[in-house]
């Protein structure tokens, strides 16, 4: 099968967020099953050109873009059996992946130069990520060129959806007939997709569930609704060769389930960098990122005195909305050697944050699918959670699968709750012996590769072309 990625950020080549390295492990994952993958990203400026061996130039297109056209170049590689197309313009292309007035015209520019780029060679199935390809979606759907080309559109979050003038619409060439869920003059790429992919599909079954409620589905839980046959929920996975305690580079002792002396070594070393009091005994509570409140700021902030009280410690890595960030600094400052802060993204030491660690924190208000509770299980680090989305279907309670459970989990977004389940979970650390060993050991024997997640995508992939056929 033929298959077309298109997604504004693909790790390495570019990070944000967790859509990056899902655009950047699942396309290897399914050309390891055989498939012919091509990955399009913007050539974003931060990107290193010499690092990865991207070749200064490519072929070039004019794309029509408005009244006028664009001059777009594509260079590519190919990293682990996929090919990676970077589109190239000074109107895309720009120092920060996101965060620009005209976001949606140069992501409206994207979407058009990739559909220039298939005319050539039309896939089987053109798949975009979120609402920076949104556009893509009804582009390749009214394409001559692409009619046997099925379409796929997967949701990373549903909070962001791209809303913009109706003005984008006729500078790629799409009629500004207006969906129902927009509002007078707007175009919402995201709600635009949703109504005319093939298939629909996020990042969980869990978050599949929730967004086709009002609590989740940020306005177009009536469209999803209406889109209910055709959405899937497949369950994320993670990069195991780059995310492994037995080989990572970037820790100071190797382990494994079997064998995980080398665990205590990475937290007596975690503790040491990050300024807290080097103490075997005291549990490690890591943090890692965005200090936001869909990713539960809120209650963290309230629970986090309370938790040093008990004796534990707190080493957060991120950043955030500038009043959280003005607290947690307070917070580091007056409970020196017991809280450490690091404002910014180190993409080493969030490593070693998973392996020094006894337990990972990620109280989120909504979560599609969440990374750091499948990295954290990976290095035998027990996940705290709220049990919504992914973190739902991944974290299992301890408490309520007694020998089965890999963590610890809430319900109710209260900070009393949250509280409730860290303290179940460091009754079960100071209890320590052979059953915190046995927890570890199950939670990193788990498989959360990319393989089994892939092989579901194939599934789709072949109801988009039965519905393609069919319409």
């Amino acid at each position: 099968m033929r298959i077309t990625f298109a997604a504004a950020e693909v790790a390495p080549y570019a990070k944000v967020g967790g859509l990056a390295d899902v655009a950047g492990s699942l396309p290897q994952a399914l050309a390891a099953l055989g498939h012919d993958v091509r990955v399009y990203v913007p050539y974003h400026r931060t990107i290193d050109e010499a690092k990865f061996g991207i070749p200064a130039s490519g072929r070039t297109r004019s794309v029509p873009y408005g009244a006028a056209h664009a001059r777009i170049e594509y260079p590519e590689i190919t990293r682990d059996g996929a090919r990676v197309v970077f589109v190239r313009s000074f109107r895309i292309g720009r120092d920060k992946v996101y965060g620009y007035p005209d976001d949606a015209k140069r992501y409206a520019l994207f979407c058009r130069a990739v559909l220039a780029d298939l005319a050539d060679g039309p896939p089987d199935v053109v798949h975009a990520h979120d609402w920076h390809a949104a556009l893509l979606v009804p582009l390749a759907a009214k394409a001559r060129e692409l009619r046997g080309s099925a379409t796929a559109f997967t949701i990373h979050n549903l909070a962001y959806q791209g809303r913009t003038s109706a003005d984008v619409l006729r500078l790629v060439g799409l009629a500004r007939s207006r969906l129902a869920i927009e509002g007078r003059d707007e175009a919402n790429p995201m709600a635009r997709a949703i109504a005319a992919a093939d298939v629909v599909s996020t990042v969980s079954e869990r978050y599949a569930e929730e967004i086709l409620t009002p609590e989740f589905g940020e306005g177009l839980d009536g469209l999803l609704r209406e889109r209910r046959d055709d959405l899937w929920g497949i369950t994320n996975g993670i990069d195991t060769n780059f995310f492994d305690p037995a080989r990572d580079p970037h820790i100071g002792a190797h382990y494994t389930a079997d064998d995980q002396k080398g665990k205590a070594a990475c937290k007596a070393a975690l503790q040491k960098e990050t300024g807290l009091s080097v103490d075997p005994a005291a549990p490690v509570f890591g943090v890692i990122g965005r200090l936001v409140e869909q990713k539960g700021v809120d209650l963290l902030t309230a629970v986090a005195p309370w938790l040093l009280e008990k004796g534990g410690q707190l080493v957060v890595l991120g950043t955030g909305e500038p009043a959280y960030e003005a607290k947690w600094r307070e917070l580091a400052a007056k409970a020196k050697g017991k809280a450490a802060l690091t404002l910014g993204f180190d993409a080493a030491l969030a490593q070693r944050i998973y392996a020094g660690s006894d337990f990972f924190l990620m109280p989120s208000r909504f979560e599609p699918c969440g990374l750091g509770q499948l990295i954290s299980l990976r290095y035998g680090t027990i996940p705290i959670v709220r049990a919504v989305g992914g973190l739902a279907d991944t974290v299992h309670d301890l408490d309520a699968h007694a020998g089965k459970g890999n963590g610890f989990s809430f319900g109710k977004y209260e900070a009393a709750a949250f509280a409730d389940a860290i303290q179940r979970a460091l009754h079960r650390y100071r209890a320590d012996g052979e059953p915190w060993s046995a927890l570890r050991a199950r939670a990193m024997r788990e498989d959360h590769s990319w393989t089994a997640s892939a092989k579901r995508y194939v599934e789709m992939y072949a109801a988009a072309s039965k519905a393609r056929r069919a319409a």
